[in-house]
């Protein structure tokens, strides 16, 4: 560092320490201006400021300097009150925590903050090591549901976790958030229960984003186990849980759905009817032929391509 560039940063830690919120603002945007690894270490000391509009600056110019060693104190600022201040250190954070970072932010979601430790849950779908899983389990059991719905998220980005028993019993939470959340993540984990537990989830949960995202686990599963109740799932009162539920049965044609699924081509949504007819297109079944040519007259132009698709695409399958 020269003498002059010395001189200046002196200039500015000295602001950061004046009474004065004004003379604090100048020197901290000024550092951002500097932008230079010499500005890190006041910077810093500006995170401690009482000003927010303070902090705020401070941690915008920490992340656009881009220094792995801001790391450590950009993660105090996650447990902070105010919510600017977290939502702006996880994004910078987002950018520069690295898989070293590991056991700092496993130090760190012992802490008894809240909002500490749902940020750093986020931060750790970023690192996905398998090192976390039973740091995460934990808080499948936290009274707090914004905890256990992180977790279950963060679970779905871990390397390597095939079998979870502890995460089928969230399919069952008081709250719904937590439930839509374990429907998407038990579409990633292989245990033998993951089909019923999704199927019973798909058929009876009280909660129509519930019952589309475990339609949409399903899908990942491919197991036809699930037909029974997929077939349910055609009838749902809830226009997205019929079309997740057609989508899925594409991936997994059965014969014993051609009576819904011929049925379903007349919903009232164009979105349900279109996947319905690719459903129909990949069960290849003749029978469905006449119900697809009426649907050529459909009036949304994307279920009559589809109809038409799938009509040519049976009757390959059969000359």
């Amino acid at each position: 560092m020269n003498t002059e560039t010395e001189s200046e940063l002196n200039q500015w830690l000295e602001m950061l320490r004046s009474p004065e919120v004004d003379d604090r603002l100048v020197a901290v945007k000024s550092l951002q201006h500097l932008g230079d690894k010499e500005a890190i270490e006041p910077l810093i000391y500006a995170l401690q400021d009482e000003n927010l509009n303070v902090q705020k600056i401070a941690i915008s110019a920490l992340w656009e300097i881009a220094n792995p060693v801001a790391v450590p104190d950009l993660l105090k600022c996650l447990g902070s009150p105010d919510a600017e201040i977290r939502t702006e250190a996880l994004s910078g954070l987002n950018d520069l925590v690295s898989p070293t970072d590991l056991s700092l932010l496993l130090n760190h979601l012992t802490h008894n903050n809240i909002y500490l430790q749902l940020n750093i849950l986020i931060l750790l779908r970023k690192i996905h090591d398998i090192r976390s899983f039973p740091y995460i389990i934990q808080f499948f059991n936290s009274e707090n549901a914004d905890l256990r719905e992180a977790a279950i998220t963060t679970l779905r980005y871990l390397n390597q976790v095939e079998k979870c028993p502890q995460a089928l019993a969230l399919i069952s939470d008081p709250n719904a958030t937590v439930r839509r959340a374990t429907a998407l993540t038990l579409g990633y984990l292989q245990d033998v229960e993951v089909i019923s537990v999704l199927s019973q989830a798909l058929t009876s949960d009280s909660d129509w984003q519930v019952r589309r995202n475990a339609a949409k686990s399903l899908a990942i599963h491919e197991n036809d186990q699930a037909i029974s109740a997929l077939e349910i799932a055609l009838g749902d009162e809830h226009w997205q849980v019929r079309k997740s539920a057609a989508q899925t049965l594409q991936k997994i044609p059965h014969i014993k759905v051609l009576p819904v699924l011929i049925q379903a081509l007349t919903d009232e949504y164009a979105d349900v009817r279109k996947e319905v007819a690719i459903a129909l297109g990949n069960l290849g079944s003749p029978d469905a032929i006449n119900s697809l040519q009426q649907a050529l007259d459909d009036p949304d132009r994307e279920v009559s391509i589809q109809a038409q698709r799938a009509i040519q695409k049976i009757q390959q399958s059969y000359s």
